[in-house]
């Protein structure tokens, strides 16, 4: 696989990845071992970062849309994450409140599909 493929499914930022990770070829195997036993350099970039935009946006509860609207064009730390949720600026509490609705619009229509589907599951057993 690609450096850039196995960055992404390990939910880390490539170019904060060691420069013989970014330059070679990783066989599914090395991948299966660097998600089984992650060297201490991975393990470090999952916990301090600098973080890709999918995990600074789950880990601020919005869209990646959300992010680039607040500005957010870069990798993060935790400890910017963390300083972010601790004093949240004006577009990062509306970007919340935005993702909130959005999430639970999108349950209601879940719901409403799943009633619909039970619904005609029982008309089609009579």
């Amino acid at each position: 696989m690609k450096p850039a493929t196995v960055a992404k499914k390990l939910g880390i930022y490539l170019p904060a990845t060691p420069q013989e990770f970014q330059d070679s070829t990783i066989s599914r195997e090395d991948f299966a071992e660097l998600q089984a036993n992650p060297p201490e350099w991975l393990a470090e970039l999952r916990r301090n970062g600098p973080h890709p935009r999918p995990v600074v946006a789950q880990k601020l509860n919005v869209s990646i849309s959300g992010l680039a609207r607040g500005g957010v064009e870069e990798a993060l730390t935790t400890a910017e994450i963390t300083a972010l949720l601790q004093a949240p600026p004006q577009w990062l509490v509306t970007e919340r409140a935005t993702h909130a609705a959005v999430r639970a619009e999108a349950q209601r229509v879940k719901e409403e599909a799943a009633k619909k589907q039970a619904k005609k599951d029982r008309a089609q057993a009579e």
